[in-house]
């Protein structure tokens, strides 16, 4: 199988690149900051552009592609750290109305491995359902039945939390088969979010060396800059090839252990998103811990993400557990 993108792929992420760009500059990303984190116009606009009905059919309106495509786009989306449901809404365009059209905004939590509470609901006030994934199915919850209290200050300001105690039963619309897909496609879907964290940190931090003088010389001309933008790429490369493969192993199956190829790219791009983010801050030397650089914002989304479907300790114990099945000869063969 070609991982490539293919040319229509890549003019798709193209136009996912350049509408982020435009719309969550740096200063934009302040103004959203300040406004609680989200922002309806640039939700609608999403919408518009098809972001969460990628999947739909035709018929249904959609653009009928796959996770491969979803994928891209997604990447494209968390080089700029676009806030935002984005996982969850575009999880729900088949299962609550108006979730595809972005009419309905909608959350969700993975209770698959955390039943009990305190539960943390991110955007809860301008969502319009909420999805739970649970161990026998999938559950639709009406926010307006969530008792708790807003986190102030909560650790991304690009993500609102709130805090609820105990959640509803909520209705059954999906069985069990359907929870693991929806946590798989999840898997993958916040992976390449991450994927997109690990190259904007690395393209802001080279830019930053290449401009930033000390004793007369660019600091990327020094030694120990070098070594890290070396390791941020060389995560970036292994993190966007596993992530490529569960987006194409979601749209073909027979290609490869599916669930090894989403939680190894949850895995792998999670742990590059923090890393790559904490190695731009400190390429940034006193000033890239200020709130006043951008940089902050990429790593406090990475750490979100990074916890979004299972935390490390969940996929590497999963993984483990695949890899135990497959015999010695084959396991350690070349």
């Amino acid at each position: 199988m070609d991982f490539r993108p293919s040319e229509d792929q890549l003019e798709l992420q193209a136009g996912i690149t350049t509408f982020c760009t435009e719309r969550c500059s740096d200063l934009e990303l302040r103004r959203i900051d300040e406004a609680g984190g989200f922002d309806p116009t640039l939700w609608r606009d999403l919408a518009g552009l098809g972001v969460f009905q990628l999947r739909l059919g035709a018929a249904n309106g959609g653009l009928g592609l796959g996770l491969a495509d979803s994928v891209l786009v997604y990447e494209a989306l968390g080089q700029r750290i676009v806030p935002g449901p984005l996982v969850y809404t575009q999880l729900a365009a088949t299962l609550v109305d108006g979730a595809a059209t972005g009419e309905c905004i909608v959350g969700g939590l993975d209770l698959h491995l955390s039943p009990q509470g305190p539960h943390l609901v991110e955007y809860k006030e301008q969502l319009g359902a909420l999805l739970l994934l649970k161990e026998d199915g999938v559950y639709r919850v009406d926010t307006n039945d969530i008792a708790g209290s807003t986190i102030e200050s909560p650790l991304d300001p690009l993500t609102p939390v709130f805090c609820a105690e105990q959640l509803p039963t909520g209705e059954k619309i999906g069985d069990e088969k359907n929870a693991q897909r929806l946590r798989f496609e999840g898997m993958a879907l916040s992976s390449a979010l991450l994927l997109g964290i690990v190259e904007s940190t690395l393209e802001i931090a080279l830019d930053f060396a290449k401009e930033r003088e000390q004793f007369g010389r660019a600091i990327g001309s020094f030694q120990s800059i070098k070594h890290m933008l070396a390791d941020m790429f060389a995560r970036q490369e292994l993190a966007r090839a596993s992530v490529y493969a569960a987006g194409a192993t979601l749209d073909d199956p027979g290609v490869g252990d599916l669930e090894q190829a989403v939680r190894g790219a949850k895995l792998i791009a999670g742990e590059a998103a923090t890393k790559n983010a904490r190695a731009c801050i400190q390429i940034h030397g006193g000033m890239g811990y200020t709130w006043e650089v951008v940089d902050h914002y990429f790593l406090k989304r990475a750490m979100v993400l990074q916890n979004a479907f299972g935390v490390d300790r969940d996929h590497c114990e999963a993984i483990a557990k695949i890899t135990e099945k497959v015999p010695l000869e084959i396991r350690y063969a070349g």
